[in-house]
């Protein structure tokens, strides 16, 4: 099954969730947006509209899934078809110690096999795409022999797209912060693979900042997926319609883009959300533009207060020069 899309906002978690979604989705409308990591037994056995709800504007998503039961894998995706999702991803990337303890992420690298048997329990479970967000390696396994066997098991049970962090994975003596700097870029490795999978689509990720960096990785692997850049400095994919898809859109401004969150604050705080769950992820949308510290710092002290609304985001808008 064909994944057309160029570019993506890596899952992440405590970032990825539905009011940053939303408020991308004003930004970019082709850009795949991913939901934060859900485990197996918490869509299994908890709040689903909690965990899973989203808005109609948020497509395309991906819903993001830990886990290493086929069974379990299979019964979540079948889940999130049902809701709504327009893919399953599994996560083999995350180095994190709880994780680990799962059996799940970045460690099951290390087990080939029984990744390619989730991917095939869930293909057989839904009629929407199945991908696989992974490290080029973890540990001492981390040649680019190791890197191809991975993908090559793993392709033979379908996987729909290959989302590589080229970087490896150090399970024990990094942090998963130190795990997202400190083991160097391999783009070479990512580019080689495509070169020797012609028929995989394959996406890089891993310390992408920059418009003109997406374009040259497009070059040469299928798609890139953008991480800690896009929550730091959203407005970075204000052109991409544009300038990656080729569409005949004009970006909005940041004024614009606040303004359109607005009605949608208003609808979240009717239904008991906190301004500050929605505000927090609108802060770093006037990078580098004069009047951003005065913007952060009132929608900080004023968003907070149970009765916080969008006239607090007015107000602020009207600190920043337009």
């Amino acid at each position: 099954m064909a994944c057309p899309h160029l570019l993506s906002v890596a899952p992440m978690m405590d970032r990825t969730d539905r009011h940053f979604r939303y408020l991308m989705r004003q930004i970019t409308r082709r850009t795949l947006l991913y939901t934060e990591m859900v485990t197996t037994p918490a869509i299994i056995h908890g709040d689903r509209p909690k965990l899973l709800g989203f808005s109609p504007a948020e497509h395309p998503i991906s819903l993001q899934l830990g886990g290493d039961n086929p069974a379990e894998l299979a019964e979540c995706a079948k889940i999130g078809a049902d809701w709504g999702y327009d893919e399953i991803n599994l996560n083999v990337g995350c180095p994190s110690p709880r994780v680990q303890k799962g059996n799940f992420g970045a460690c099951l690298m290390t087990q080939p096999e029984l990744v390619a048997d989730c991917v095939a329990a869930m293909k057989s479970a839904v009629n929407i795409p199945v991908t696989v967000k992974h490290r080029i390696g973890v540990d001492e396994q981390d040649s680019y022999e190791d890197l191809c066997r991975f993908v090559a098991v793993v392709s033979q049970a379908g996987g729909d797209r290959f989302s590589i962090h080229a970087r490896k994975a150090w399970l024990q003596g990094l942090s998963p912060k130190e795990n997202r700097t400190v083991p160097p870029l391999r783009y070479e490795d990512v580019y080689r693979l495509k070169q020797e999978f012609p028929h995989l689509w394959i996406e890089i990720n891993g310390g992408i900042t920059e418009l003109a960096q997406i374009k040259n990785h497009l070059e040469k692997v299928d798609a890139v997926m953008v991480g800690r850049a896009a929550y730091e400095n959203p407005y970075l994919f204000a052109t991409v319609d544009r300038d990656i898809y080729g569409e005949d859109v004009e970006p909005k401004t940041r004024h614009e883009i606040a303004e359109l969150m607005l009605p949608y604050i208003d609808r979240c705080h009717s239904e008991g959300v906190k301004l500050h769950s929605i505000s927090r992820h609108m802060l770093s949308l006037f990078l580098g533009k004069p009047g951003t510290k005065a913007w952060k710092r009132y929608i900080t002290e004023e968003g907070r207060g149970e009765e916080a609304s969008s006239k607090v985001i007015e107000k602020a808008l009207a600190l920043v020069p337009v």
